[in-house]
């Protein structure tokens, strides 16, 4: 399929007819033929249905009638609903009930875990040994069943997300394998105790479902046979993992959008919705049907003032948590990276860790366990309580502590954890927010399921009440405004905290609305955003996201961002950095042909042209369709109809020349036939037919051909290619000139000329760019010449016009 006036051939003999002429009626053309054949698909699907039900109908197996009832349920279904609806629902329904489940499981380990603790009370030792074994046991055996059945499902998922939904295909990572290892690995991983976030994880367990749900769905066929419909589900999908996991389905879609989609089709934004909104619904449904909730509230419900949560005087110290968050977020993902790349560098210490690879997750959950015991280290920053406990008690809207003294609790709970009688509550908050930050950088580099977005989310929750109670300590009597006193309220400080340090960890700005829908309101809607705005301004200028991190450390096949400013970017066209040596196959090629092809190469498609002279592209063809073309050619059945043919030709030579009144004869020729087709099979007539087939031209007509790949023409900017791959989700596209294939640009070559192009000094001297080569002509001046050269070739060719061109157009021209 190539492109000649802005119009798109749709057949092949018009493609090559068409060729060098311009015509009126190649658009009539066109559209008579996508009107003949989007009816032909119609009435091809509908007829398919039908028959399908027919042969049922006369089917008398055992199940017959179960499958009749439910083809016909499917179709009244569809006919009722949408393919959409029922597809949504399902993966809301099931994300729901994963997410119940693993929060069950992991609230039965970590309560498990306080009574061992709780029960070894007479014992110091042996609290320690319980309070120590029990977390590293449960991360040694996640790391073991995560490595042994599916290592794809180790880590966050949103990096690989951002990677699938730019089109680029991970193998082995969306099968049921990788899901039930990311779900056990995570639960366990979560139960132990250790600084670590399930929405991540959660993200990826919801694409799981999606693409497993969809391959169910394709069974019955319709839509989910596409692969672009299976990628508008998947981005839905992480939605529903974020919505899930937090209850927060308005924020979980903002945030899906913000880390994994570059551009976002909005088409696709009702489904997210719907998705999010109803998975969030049936999972707090499932918690009042546990009797853990009376009602259906906010996960971190808070009881902020709303007459008057805060004055304009504290705005300052709401940008103070800002910025500073800021510089945390950049310094969490700096520290994260350096601890990845200190274990790599060092060869002996890496080699190590690969032959015992149950070590390092082990040594690190010892550590951090040991530092958090209680009765040691861990009481001076709260070191029993649970990151949901943490979270409750920071979000509390009650002060702990005035002027720097400790006072009374006039109430029990957790909150009692951050009292000590020695040290003051800012010590202990100081503590916790240290202690935190390097534990969560160093847990999550541990080779199991986890996220990083929960203990951010802590620890800046933290720092948000530690300004909180110093501003508390400073205003002991509160705001004055109007004679009336407001006291200061430490939890909404650490509100904007906890939405601040995320914001900067992931680049995002959705946290904001994320924390609304955790605590239930939304009082300090303007000092979250302000502090938000001013976290990701900070940290956007002084490292990548958390998740462009690990796309780094993991070297993913991710089509990294333009940077800011450079306009060498512009100057680079496709033909300085497309690949010229392209595989192909033509239209009249021969299975030989196809066979090198196949075995010079491991490409996902191959170019169709119609001939090695012309070289014009008629479309492309996927590897698996050419496989099943050679297959089919020299398969076992070619091979046993080429065996019968022999046979049937020689018993009857044999039978002519034989008497064929006589008996002896006759069994003598068959035995005769019986043995040439041994040899047939076997010997050197097997290898001269399959030569003979493999010297036969190549049938196309059934295989699938792709009658529009996407294409470049060869001057097309690096900056208008970089935008159509991130569009379009493209993984390659190939490059032609008038219709002829010159060239083909994959996510690597662009992927390279991004990262050599943009460098501090400008663009960095690689194979010769179009910077260089036209330093000095303009490049709008070539292509100005370039156009008026073809124009004069081919101004001798009769034009049809459908206007007389006015005066005006003759000035342009």
């Amino acid at each position: 399929s190539w492109c000649l006036g802005g119009v798109q051939n749709l057949a092949l003999p018009v493609s090559c007819t068409m060729y060098g002429r311009y015509t009126q009626e190649l658009g009539v053309y066109a559209k008579e033929e996508a009107a003949r054949l989007r009816e032909s698909g119609q009435r091809r699907s509908v007829s398919d249905r039908s028959r399908t039900l027919d042969l049922l109908e006369y089917d008398k197996g055992r199940c017959a009638k179960c499958r009749i009832c439910t083809v016909r349920c499917q179709k009244f279904l569809i006919s009722r609903v949408g393919e959409d609806w029922i597809f949504l629902i399902l993966l809301g329904l099931l994300m729901a009930l994963v997410s119940w489940v693993v929060d069950f499981c992991i609230a039965i380990c970590l309560q498990a875990q306080k009574w061992m603790y709780g029960g070894l009370d007479s014992n110091v030792f042996l609290q320690y040994l319980a309070w120590v074994t029990y977390p590293v046991v449960l991360i040694t055996f996640s790391a073991g069943f995560t490595q042994i059945l599916a290592p794809q499902a180790v880590g966050s998922g949103i990096p690989e997300m951002k990677t699938i939904l730019r089109g680029v295909v991970l193998k082995e990572y969306l099968t049921f394998k990788t899901f039930v290892a990311k779900v056990i690995g995570l639960t366990c991983a979560l139960g132990s105790g250790m600084p670590l976030g399930k929405e991540g994880p959660f993200v990826h367990i919801a694409s799981l479902c999606a693409a497993l749900l969809s391959k169910f769905m394709s069974l019955f066929g319709g839509i989910y046979e596409n692969e672009s419909r299976n990628i508008e589900m998947l981005a839905a999908a992480c939605a529903v993992g974020v919505g899930c996991c937090f209850a927060a389905p308005i924020g979980g879609v903002l945030f899906s959008i913000e880390v994994t989609s570059t551009f976002f089709a909005v088409r696709n934004y009702w489904r997210g919705f719907f998705a999010a909104t109803f998975s969030a619904f049936i999972f707090r449904v499932l918690a009042v049907w546990n009797r853990d909730e009376e009602t259906i509230t906010a996960l971190f419900k808070t009881r902020f003032r709303l007459d008057f949560p805060f004055d304009l005087q504290e705005l300052p110290a709401f940008a103070v948590i800002g910025i500073a968050s800021g510089f945390g977020g950049a310094l969490f993902v700096y520290l994260n990276r350096l601890i990845v790349q200190f274990i790599r560098k060092q060869k002996a210490i890496n080699r190590f860790l690969m032959k015992k690879r149950l070590l390092y997750p082990a040594l690190v959950t010892l550590l951090v366990s040991t530092l958090t015991f209680p009765p040691g280290f861990g009481q001076f920053m709260a070191g029993k309580l649970t990151q949901k406990e943490s979270l409750v008690t920071l979000l509390d809207n009650r002060t702990w502590a005035k002027q720097g003294i400790a006072e009374e609790f006039d109430y029990i709970g957790h909150s009692q954890a951050w009292k000590h009688p020695q040290v003051n509550v800012f010590v202990t908050l100081v503590l916790f927010i240290v202690m935190k930050f390097w534990m969560s950088a160093l847990a999550t580099t541990i080779p199991v399921p986890c996220g990083a977005f929960m203990p951010v989310f802590v620890i800046g929750a933290a720092f948000g009440r530690l300004v909180g109670e110093s501003m508390a300590a400073w205003f002991p009597d509160g705001i004055h405004t109007d004679g009336t006193i407001y006291p200061i309220v430490p939890g909404g400080y650490a509100v904007v905290g906890a939405a601040a340090l995320s914001g900067a960890v992931t680049h995002t700005v959705s946290t904001a609305v994320i924390v609304f829908e955790l605590t239930g309101q939304i009082s300090h809607i303007l000092p979250v955003m302000i502090a938000v705005i001013l976290a990701n301004a900070v940290a956007q200028s002084l490292q990548p996201s958390l998740y462009d991190s690990i796309i780094r450390i993991k070297k993913l096949p991710y089509l990294p961002e333009l940077g800011w400013g450079h306009h060498e970017k512009y100057n680079i066209r496709v033909e300085d950095i497309m690949v010229r040596d392209v595989r192909y196959i033509t239209l009249n090629c021969c299975y030989r042909d196809l066979h090198n092809v196949l075995l010079t190469g491991h490409l996902k498609t191959l170019a169709l042209v119609e001939s090695a002279e012309s070289m014009i592209l008629l479309g492309s063809i996927e590897r698996a369709q050419l496989q099943s073309l050679l297959s089919q050619q020299l398969g076992r059945p070619r091979r046993l109809q080429y065996i019968r043919e022999r046979a049937a030709a020689e018993k009857k030579r044999l039978s002519v020349v034989s008497n064929p009144g006589s008996e002896d004869d006759s069994q003598r020729a068959s035995q005769e036939v019986r043995f040439q087709v041994r040899v047939t099979a076997g010997g050197e007539m097997g290898c001269e037919w399959e030569e003979k087939q493999l010297d036969e031209q190549v049938n196309f007509n059934n295989c699938k051909i792709d009658p529009a790949p996407f294409q470049l023409v060869e001057r097309t900017s690096l900056h208008k290619t970089h935008t159509i791959f991130s569009l379009l989700g493209l993984d390659h596209a190939y490059v032609t000139s008038i219709g002829r294939l010159i060239g083909v640009v994959s996510l690597k070559e662009l992927r390279k000329a991004i990262e050599g192009s943009v460098t501090v000094k400008g663009v960095k001297v690689r194979p010769p760019l179009a910077s260089f080569r036209d330093s000095g002509t303009s490049s709008s001046e070539n292509e100005a010449t370039e156009l008026h050269k073809l124009w004069d070739r081919h101004k001798s060719m009769s034009l049809p016009r459908e206007h007389t061109p006015s005066e005006s157009d003759e000035k342009s021209q």
